[in-house]
């Protein structure tokens, strides 16, 4: 089969990691890059031989031969930038966080599913193959009824614009605390029962770091933290009635430590091989394309709700709302 034109819609550091992914891929061709500058767009396209570089949005999704685009900018511009993919009749691989809220992210869903389109959140660890290995290590027993798990993901990245800018939706949630989240979904599902959370906000509104408890209808807990202020190990943990086991960064699952009752190692998992991690969802969204379908398995569009939903209810606990919110 031929490769999928491939495209990309920003030039960050993000659209790099994507960059360098997809030049190592045959299921897509690197065809196009658009940033607001033409300069760092031909500059983009000729360290990675995309065919074609843009310097507006605008022009990338007129060009016909663009079949999916890799949406790479502030969670703030996803919802109207996805939409304005779908009304030229492009698939959609769009960053988390997917939209800045539920609102948004339905109006894209619902929109997709009118235009009969691939809509797709770029959550990475959702694709992973490690992803299945974390379901089985938390569903299989070998630790026990699994009660608890925890999560933190930290960076100090407090001082970019896009991080500390609530008219570019920053803050520590969406754009880190969305990991620790996920981790909780692929270990225990999503029926959960009840949300407590804390804030800390940064001088700018935003909030600087958090710490979320989730408890489930099973009666299993998940205590996550993110911030953007200070650095963590990255860590998970499932903790049992047999053992336990140890995440290797929630970020990009690199190893899964099992440990049974007397805390001596049992199992090790280890990460295949990969070129970024980034591989896999654009394979899952070349092959959902392919069978027509619009959404990705792995995260399908009824789980990207529902994880905006839950980010819309733990920021309503803060009282943090964005400039452009209604």
């Amino acid at each position: 089969m031929r490769p999928i034109k491939f495209a990309i819609l920003g030039a960050g550091n993000i659209a790099h990691t994507m960059a360098r992914t997809v030049t190592q891929m045959s299921e897509v061709e690197p065809y196009a890059v658009a940033a607001r500058e033409l300069s760092r767009a031909e500059e983009f396209a000729a360290q990675y031989g995309f065919a074609k570089s843009y310097g507006s949005y605008e022009q990338l999704l007129a060009d016909p031969q663009v079949e999916l685009v890799y949406i790479a900018t502030p969670h703030s511009h996803h919802a109207q930038q996805a939409l304005d993919c779908l009304a030229a009749g492009k698939h959609v691989l769009c960053e988390k966080a997917f939209t800045v809220n539920a609102q948004q992210a339905q109006q894209v869903l619902d929109t997709a599913r009118q235009r009969q389109l691939l809509v797709a959140e770029a959550i990475w660890p959702r694709y992973m193959p490690m992803a299945k290995r974390l379901r089985e290590v938390c569903d299989s027993g070998i630790i026990g009824r699994v009660h608890t798990l925890t999560a933190d993901l930290g960076y100090n990245v407090l001082s970019r614009p896009r991080i500390h800018d609530p008219a570019l939706a920053g803050g520590a949630l969406l754009d880190v605390g969305i990991y620790p989240l996920t981790f909780a979904s692929v270990a225990f599902g999503d029926d959960i029962t009840s949300v407590a959370s804390s804030a800390v906000m940064a001088s700018t509104g935003v909030d600087a770091q958090n710490s979320i408890i989730l408890t489930y209808a099973d009666g299993r807990m998940a205590v996550l933290h993110s911030s953007v202020t200070a650095i963590s190990q990255r860590g998970g943990t499932l903790q049992g009635e047999g053992g336990f086991a140890v995440v290797e960064n929630v970020n990009n699952y690199e190893s899964i430590r099992v440990y049974d009752h007397r805390r001596e190692l049992i199992a090790e998992y280890r990460q295949p091989k990969q070129i970024t991690g980034f591989e896999y969802e654009v394979k899952a969204c070349v092959e959902a394309i392919r069978a027509g379908r619009i959404e990705c398995p792995q995260m399908p569009h009824e789980r990207i709700l529902g994880m905006m939903r839950l980010m819309d209810t733990i920021r309503g606990q803060w009282g943090l709302r964005y400039p452009f919110e209604k």
